[in-house]
C-alpha cells in the first residue's frame, strides 16, 4: 500500500489541504494502478519558524517581505 507523505508550510485552508490530498491520492491510484482504499496520504503542516530554506526561515522571509511593502 502506498504511503505518501507531504510536508507543507502552515497557512493553507482545510479545503486547500483536502483538495491537495484528494489530487495526490487520485494521481497515485492512476499511476500505480493501486486500489483506492490502499493509498494513504499524510500531510504534515510545518510552522514557518521551523522551515528553513537558503539559510532563512519562512517566518524571517515573510517579515522581510512585509518590511519591504
Amino acid at each position: 500500500m502506498p504511503i505518501i507523505q507531504i510536508s507543507i508550510a502552515q497557512g493553507r485552508t482545510s479545503q486547500q489541504l483536502r483538495t491537495l490530498m484528494g489530487e495526490v491520492h487520485d494521481a497515485a491510484v492512476r499511476a500505480l494502478d493501486a486500489p483506492p482504499a490502499s493509498v494513504r496520504v499524510l500531510v504534515t503542516e510545518v510552522p514557518p519558524t521551523q522551515w528553513l530554506s537558503g539559510g532563512t526561515t519562512l517566518f524571517e522571509r515573510a517579515a522581510e517581505d512585509t518590511g519591504r511593502a
